[in-house]
């Protein structure tokens, strides 16, 4: 038992960290910087995201920013997420939790190099309407969908597997407005009601779309290549994700909630317990924020 414990441990932190053992350079470098950060101990973002329904709020947002196909041709063509999807899930979670918890100046310096490789990312794809369009990782349209697509994601999850957010929903949207900015966004939402208005203007422009594109998209991520002692967990996770979602969307992925024939299957119980063993093996705190917690007290803020 004890050896299948630690093998399952070893998977688990594989997935977010990319070693079984070790804790990555780069969180360890998070101790690192001579100010505080965007965000700090107490913070909406640091209240979201240091909460392990994460997980939960990650595969929502993949199966959310699929659906506009200019974001889903950019990781077509110019992403290696089918070959390793491991070490593209490892870069995203690096950006985040640098923001999340680094300095001011890892934050900007991790965005750069996010939008550095983001100059390679255009081509074309063809719209609902059967025209040629154009497409860039850097339009400030695009990323501004991709970012109202990551709150309402991370804030609907939230509300259903984590806690209290200081300050309210509002308030996480609010600081997280500021990755938006780093990454060019323009005017991003600062409330949840704006994020709702952002997100009914992409839903009635037309331009969101089911095709095959998207419903192997939607397959690879129901079944990704984990581990096998992960994949049972995992699926209870998927399903919470496809039940977080608004109807509409649902429709929209051709997914629909768990049901064993016409009777719905418990989706909040189980994903609770998920989470519980998932906090249980990665650790009640996370190496990110124990590294911010000390850079913060090495500069004499209260940690």
């Amino acid at each position: 038992m004890d050896s299948f414990i630690r093998k399952w441990r070893g998977d688990l932190r594989t997935t977010f960290t990319g070693h079984p053992l070790a804790v990555p350079d780069w969180v360890l470098e998070l101790a690192d910087g001579d100010d505080p950060g965007y965000h700090r101990p107490g913070s909406a973002v640091w209240a979201v995201h240091g909460s392990v329904a994460t997980i939960i709020s990650g595969i929502r947002v993949l199966l959310m920013q699929s659906l506009h196909p200019g974001a889903l041709a950019g990781v077509y063509d110019h992403s290696a997420f089918q070959q390793d999807p491991l070490g593209r899930l490892a870069g995203t979670i690096r950006w985040i939790f640098t923001v999340s918890y680094g300095s001011e100046a890892a934050a900007r310096q991790a965005t750069a190099k996010v939008r550095q490789v983001h100059r390679f990312v255009h081509g074309m794809y063809v719209d609902n309407h059967g025209a040629p369009r154009s497409y860039s990782a850097r339009d400030p349209e695009l990323l501004g969908w991709v970012h109202a697509a990551y709150a309402d994601s991370f804030v609907a999850v939230h509300r259903a597997w984590g806690g209290a957010i200081p300050g309210g929903e509002d308030a996480y949207v609010r600081e997280w407005a500021q990755a938006g900015r780093l990454m060019g966004v323009i005017g991003p939402p600062e409330t949840l009601a704006e994020v709702k208005e952002e997100m009914d203007r992409w839903y009635y422009s037309g331009e969101l779309r089911a095709d095959a594109r998207l419903r192997e998209t939607v397959e690879f991520i129901r079944n990704p290549p984990l581990a096998p002692s992960l994949r049972g967990g995992y699926r209870v996770l998927f399903n919470a994700a496809v039940a977080s979602l608004e109807p509409r969307y649902r429709e929209l992925l051709g997914l629909r909630t768990p049901r064993l024939g016409p009777v719905p299957l418990p989706i909040v119980l189980p994903a609770k317990a998920v989470l519980a063993v998932v906090r249980l093996g990665l650790g009640r705190q996370s190496s990110s924020e124990k590294a911010a917690r000390a850079r913060l007290r090495r500069l004499g803020y209260a940690a």
